[in-house]
């Protein structure tokens, strides 16, 4: 049961969205479609090397795959899926092309850090089963693009009411959740390309194991981190009113319900990013290999960006 444990809120959310009269049809097909990437692109793969990190692949990808299914089964209004797919599917590829080309450099061939913390974490909690632990772990991603990161799409998507004959405040919220959104889309891309031309620079010097410390990194030590947790804050901003729209076509109590998982999602970003496989993984190798990255923790933020501290 320790091993099945962590699946159960992504199993209940996605059972939620399947007894809806609203969602049953989508996601049905969206979670079916997961799990068959994740088996082929994750799980086989990871059986087969010892491996975790091809989840970098199946996850971006499964989220392109959220915008394709939306753009193709959902019957709201035609601007709204529209718009909403096109911001699924450039989260996912994004992401995914950025996998793709670390994946036929070799990278990887080797296991990325912050699986091997997980592995670590996997130990002290007396799971010594690794192979089944990386396993459920494969599935509990593609289960979270089948229950809470569908959810804002499915909403929005679903929703049959025309911009014009809503109230200027309904449109302007999700004009707000749009702008948040995009602004963070590109937050993100420019702390990736720093980050990347730091290193080339680097690597050009002859400089090993140097701290990123330039543009958005003076701010924040995981500027990415925070901007793809903000990404997903303003999808979820967006789908508000469309999630307002929905008290008329379902019942109260899953209506709560789809409410309390849109803000859970928000949570459930932040601890992952944060806390599970982002920022304490990799500062826990970074720490040992970087000598200037103690000194780089203590005066620079770790997930909000702001002032460098004295």
């Amino acid at each position: 049961m320790k091993y099945l444990s962590p699946l159960l809120p992504f199993l209940l959310v996605w059972g939620l969205l399947l007894c809806t009269e609203t969602f049953a049809s989508i996601s049905l097909i969206n979670g079916l479609s997961q799990l068959l990437l994740f088996l082929l692109v994750v799980c086989l793969p990871t059986w087969r090397t010892g491996r975790m990190s091809y989840v970098d692949i199946g996850w971006p990808w499964g989220v392109a795959l959220i915008g394709i299914i939306t753009c193709y089964y959902a019957e709201g209004d035609s601007l709204r899926i529209m718009v909403i797919s096109i911001i699924y599917i450039l989260i996912g590829s994004r992401m995914g092309l950025g996998a793709l080309k670390m994946w036929s450099l070799g990278i990887f061939n080797k296991e990325f850090p912050r699986y091997e913390y997980q592995k670590r974490r996997w130990k002290r909690a007396g799971k010594n089963n690794t192979a089944l632990a990386m396993q459920i772990e494969a599935m509990l991603q593609g289960l979270a693009n089948a229950s809470f990161f569908a959810m804002p799409a499915f909403i929005i998507a679903t929703n049959t009411s025309n911009p014009k004959e809503l109230g200027l405040q309904v449109v302007i919220l999700e004009i707000i959740g749009i702008v948040i959104w995009f602004s963070a889309f590109i937050m993100e891309s420019v702390a990736d390309m720093q980050k990347l031309s730091f290193l080339r620079e680097m690597k050009r010097l002859g400089k090993k194991n140097q701290v990123c410390n330039v543009g958005l990194w003076k701010y924040s030590r995981h500027p990415n981190y925070f901007a793809e947790w903000m990404v997903w804050n303003g999808v979820i901003i967006a789908s508000i009113p469309s999630w307002i729209m929905l008290y008329e076509k379902e019942s109260p109590i899953v209506w709560v319900l789809l409410g309390l998982g849109l803000l859970f999602m928000s949570r459930l970003m932040y601890t992952t990013l944060v806390y599970h496989t982002g920022a304490v993984p990799s500062e826990y190798y970074s720490a040992q290999k970087r000598p200037d990255y103690k000194t780089y923790q203590k005066t620079t933020n770790r997930f909000f960006p702001g002032p460098k501290k004295s």
